[in-house]
């Protein structure tokens, strides 16, 4: 039962005076007004029914303060129980007894969701944009990998585990030792990869329906196990190692950091305002996530918020059209360096001109024709078009051997975009890119925040919810510290405006 009453201050609250003004809790305190935090919560608790539980704003604070110096359950209840200024924070009097750690992990697997950290992340940046304190129209987004909570194993350690759930789980359902058995194989002996991989499958599927054979219905814990092994089996990514590494936490996924190095866990996508620094919308995913899946979402949370996005910034792997049509969407101008995955042409061979639609190649010879082609190369549909040069001027052309080869012109084959990205590509070069480009660095300090000081460089829990979880209080945590270092900034300003530019009294 979720009841609400007005806080009344006891005698022992004087010992908050002891407490610096200038103390980051007490300057958080005094700019965000989480007040609406009841009010979002409200739903997930009954009003007239139970015992009266604890007011939903107290356990957010306590896990914004959690993340905020990155604590365990166990450690932020302790600290929470002798310092005056978490108290404080937390608005409750110095007397009073705080909740019980495990009611702390009970509240965030069971009643703080997703989206209502979504929605308190919007709210708080809501009002940051109605105090002045986001005045910026320019964001920028990345992704950031978070290590899983667990290692991860190869695909036949991993059937070799799962077997053993099946006839571990066949035993406790049927009290009965399950006979007749293949031995497990020593995989570890066999020095081909493949071949220890297809042994392990072989005596994994054996087990299967060895088992599967002896139980009936009644059998939960035994059907479970077999259909869980079936599922991990059955996805085609398993056995090349880029599945299911871990049965402790199914939903981590091996990503790559680089072309070199790689990863296993997940992805933190988030936009923050350049100017500020503060997190607008968070979105977590596995590792093999791909930058930018979420721009539109995560776009449309941002300007949901207040912001009035006009410059979006990225790195190359945002240079997709996609990403480049939801930036457009939102009537904002993105600042991404092209990509060369993503944009196949040689400028010093040929260059574009908007207005005619033509090519010109280095040796001055322009297209004087336009063809739409479709084809498939590798297995993938291709489309785009193809640009024919004059016969004549080619084979006049001193460098007609080595372009077009036994042709008697030369074919220049472009995709459906790359027109506009050729446009995109000579901006860039520009020096006034280059220059408005620098504010995209500021989000590589923040994403090194986070990992550093906020826990998020490795995952607290298991799965993905958990981790999504912990993204979006961490991006809370940093930003509530960056919004009292912003407003005390603005307080001292303000104060020098006055002291300078206000009135004068002569005595």
């Amino acid at each position: 039962m979720l009841r609400t009453k007005p806080k009344q201050l006891s005698f022992h609250s004087s010992l908050y005076n002891k407490i610096p003004e200038n103390h980051i809790l007490k300057k958080i305190d005094s700019v965000v007004d989480f007040s609406f935090i009841n009010r979002l919560l409200s739903s997930s608790y009954c009003k007239e029914f139970g015992r009266p539980a604890k007011e939903p704003e107290l356990m957010c604070k306590l896990l914004f303060l959690q993340h905020l110096y990155n604590l365990s359950d166990e450690r932020i209840i302790e600290e929470a129980e002798l310092n005056l200024a978490y108290l404080y924070f937390l608005g409750v009097n110095p007397e009073e007894s705080l909740p019980d750690k495990s009611l702390l992990s009970k509240f965030r697997t069971h009643r703080l969701r997703e989206s209502t950290l979504d929605e308190i992340i919007t709210e708080i940046v809501k009002q940051c944009v109605e105090r002045g304190i986001i005045s910026s129209s320019s964001v920028s987004i990345d992704a950031t990998h978070i290590e899983a909570n667990t290692i991860k194993k190869t695909p036949e350690r991993l059937m070799k585990h799962l077997a053993q759930e099946i006839i571990k789980s066949y035993e406790e359902d049927t009290k009965e030792e399950l006979k007749d058995l293949p031995q497990v194989p020593e995989y570890k002996e066999i020095k081909d990869h493949k071949e220890a991989k297809s042994v392990m499958k072989d005596y994994l599927e054996t087990v299967i329906e060895k088992v599967g054979s002896c139980i009936t219905p009644d059998n939960a814990n035994t059907n479970k196990a077999i259909n869980r092994a079936k599922d991990i089996l059955s996805d085609p990514k398993f056995i090349n190692q880029k599945g299911t590494r871990s049965l402790i936490d199914e939903d981590a996924r091996v990503g790559r950091k680089s072309k070199t190095q790689d990863f296993y866990g997940y992805k933190s996508e988030f936009v923050m305002t350049t100017e500020e620094r503060i997190i607008t919308s968070v979105r977590t995913a596995n590792g093999a996530y791909i930058d930018g899946s979420y721009a539109k979402e995560l776009l449309d949370s941002t300007k949901k918020a207040g912001v009035n996005i006009r410059e979006v910034y990225g790195d190359k792997a945002y240079f997709r059209k996609f990403i480049l049509d939801d930036i457009e969407s939102v009537q904002a101008r993105a600042y991404i360096p092209v990509s060369a995955v993503v944009y196949r042409l040689d400028e010093t061979k040929f260059t574009y001109n908007k207005d005619s639609d033509e090519w010109q190649c280095m040796q001055g010879n322009t297209s004087i024709e336009r063809k739409y082609f479709t084809g498939t190369s590798q297995g993938k549909f291709r489309a785009g078009y193809k640009y024919y040069f004059d016969i004549a001027q080619c084979e006049k052309c001193p460098m007609h051997d080595e372009c077009s080869g036994s042709d008697k012109r030369r074919v220049l084959q472009v995709g459906l975009n790359t027109m506009q990205f050729y446009e995109i590509s000579q901006y860039q070069k520009t020096e006034e890119f280059r220059e408005k480009y620098k504010k995209r660095a500021s989000i590589e300090g923040k994403n090194a925040e986070l990992k550093r000081f906020h826990g998020l460089s490795r995952a607290r829990g298991y799965g993905l919810l958990s981790v999504s979880i912990q993204s979006k209080l961490a991006a809370i945590a940093v930003n509530i510290k960056r919004i009292a270092a912003i407003a005390s900034s603005h307080y001292f300003t303000n104060i020098q405006f006055w002291l300078f530019w206000g009135p004068r009294y002569d005595f």
